[in-house]
């Protein structure tokens, strides 16, 4: 961070400071029923800082950062949470490996976060140093080093809420060991969330804490290891999970155990805020809810100024980044609408071949609606595979059997010759279809690596994150075994097009028999 960006954040950051010692005072939070205690939480925002993201559903960091501080000065007791997968996602954060997310966060007062699996694409120790740089505890108690077995962050934080001890801690999924890249986590291990959930609440109900919070990304997930509903079950005394990982929208909360657990869904659609109350020492009543971008606008009309000086200085910042020169390309790919969505490309099958490569994967599969335009000729910059693959989407290895690729293959090719964003580039796989066929009955033979498909098989499947939530209706694999995760397509297509430029990637992977 520069200098001139450095002393904007920290002027921002001495203004909302003296705006909360000017707040309401403390005892406005103490009333006839008990100690009021304000929630507001995010999770799974993977970068999406800009307000307007998601087909307009994003409510952005400015908008973010002023419902919390308005929220403060209204509740002096307010808490700030974010249950991870936070740090990577979009071109504008990842250019600068989570630094700028971290220097937004602080100005917008969060006071803990637990780490997603995708909050280590940068590398475990990147995440060390960014858990450096934050004016918050970066908590999670499950999380050691294996040589030392030593936490790696802290465990946990305990808050004092007119009076009230509140106790947070943090966990994060054991399936982070394969929903990141493997390297980037080869020398930190993941102990049993439950095991781990359980001596933390009794530790922080020894310590005298009135209410205990599990800030956690586990999620809800029935495919997942462990899930937050899991623990909530298996766990006495946990008051709340404020939770992330599945995208799940919690309106008003799941009850589990004795727990509530809460979550937004995913791109900062939603602010999540539970509201407690303390009488007594215990916990009388607990409710959530959230709120949406139009919520936000309500409960702050102004944006968070700081923040939006920050995103300012943020968005020169990365003009310059997004104008390095990452690869060399000895031709121009056509990334032509027209062409992706409906024929094999050689952009496509460049595309495809990065995804397999960077995830060892058997075969890949890149949507033609995925690729936006064209690679040029030369000299190749950050900008330009960014506006190839604006959508910040990250890879993904599942597992399928062969005949779950092969009902691919027929979705794929079922709109043929009509344009289909879901058209699927191939990687590892050849396969040959007849247009001329009712659609659900044109694939006619399909090889992998050079031999015949067995559809009783598994193998490894390289896809975006959209498609294996079963974007553009790829129904036959949702929910499919997720076997690892890695960084986001233009940072993958930029490191293959830097070692292997556009070797291999000419036409014949896919034939149309009608055409023959």
């Amino acid at each position: 961070m520069n200098k001139k960006k450095a002393m904007l954040f920290c002027i921002a950051l001495s203004l909302w400071t003296a705006v909360l010692l000017f707040a309401s005072p403390a005892y406005a939070s103490v009333q006839s029923d008990g100690v009021h205690i304000q929630i507001l939480h995010t999770n799974d925002i993977h970068a999406r800082v800009e307000p307007g993201a998601d087909d307009g559903k994003g409510i952005g960091m400015p908008e973010l950062a002023g419902v919390f501080w308005a929220a403060r000065d209204k509740e002096p007791d307010t808490l700030v949470l974010d249950a991870g997968d936070t740090f990577h996602g979009m071109p504008i954060i990842n250019v600068t490996r989570g630094d700028a997310m971290v220097g937004l966060m602080n100005i917008a007062g969060y006071d803990a976060m637990a780490p997603g699996n995708h909050d280590y694409n940068y590398g475990a120790d990147r995440l060390v140093e960014l858990s450096k740089k934050t004016n918050f505890p970066v908590l999670s108690a499950n999380t050691v080093y294996k040589k030392s077995g030593q936490l790696v962050f802290r465990a946990y934080k305990i808050f004092d809420c007119s009076g009230v001890k509140v106790g947070v801690f943090g966990l994060t999924t054991p399936e982070t060991a394969v929903k990141t890249n493997p390297t980037n986590v080869m020398d930190v291990a993941f102990f049993d969330p439950v095991v781990c959930a359980k001596a933390m609440t009794a530790l922080l109900r020894d310590d005298g804490c009135q209410v205990v919070i599990g800030l956690m990304h586990m999620g809800l997930d029935v495919s997942s290891a462990v899930t937050s509903q899991q623990i909530a079950a298996e766990v006495p005394g946990l008051d709340v999970i404020i939770d992330g990982h599945s995208h799940t929208e919690l309106p008003t909360g799941l009850a589990a155990g004795d727990a509530l657990i809460c979550q937004t869904g995913w791109h900062g659609h939603n602010v999540g805020a539970v509201e407690l109350v303390v009488n007594d020492g215990k916990v009388t009543s607990k409710t959530a809810k959230l709120w949406n971008l139009k919520d936000a606008e309500l409960i702050a009309p102004v944006p968070d100024p700081g923040t939006l000086e920050a995103m300012k200085l943020l968005k020169k910042t990365s003009e310059q980044e997004f104008a390095k020169v990452v690869a060399q390309s000895p031709k121009k790919l056509s990334g032509e609408r027209a062409l992706s969505r409906v024929t094999e490309t050689e952009l496509g099958n460049l595309s495809a071949d990065a995804m397999r490569a960077a995830a060892g994967a058997d075969i890949a599969f890149m949507n033609g609606g995925g690729i936006r335009t064209d690679l040029p000729k030369g000299e190749v910059t950050q900008g330009d595979l960014m506006n190839i693959f604006p959508f910040g989407n990250t890879l993904e290895k599942l597992e399928l059997t062969g005949a779950e690729v092969r009902a691919a293959l027929e979705h794929s090719v079922a709109s043929v010759p009509s344009p289909f964003g879901g058209f699927l580039q191939v990687s590892g796989l050849a396969f040959t279809y007849d247009s001329s066929r009712a659609a659900g009955s044109r694939v006619q033979s399909v090889t992998v690596d050079g031999l015949p498909m067995d559809d009783a098989q598994t193998y490894t499947v390289a896809v975006n994150d959209f498609l294996a939530a079963g974007g553009d209706g790829y129904d036959m694999w949702k929910g499919a075994p997720v076997v690892g995760a890695y960084g986001t397509l233009e940072e993958i297509v930029a490191s293959y097009l830097e070692q292997h430029g556009t070797s291999g990637i000419e036409l014949g992977r896919i034939v149309d028999a009608a055409k023959k």
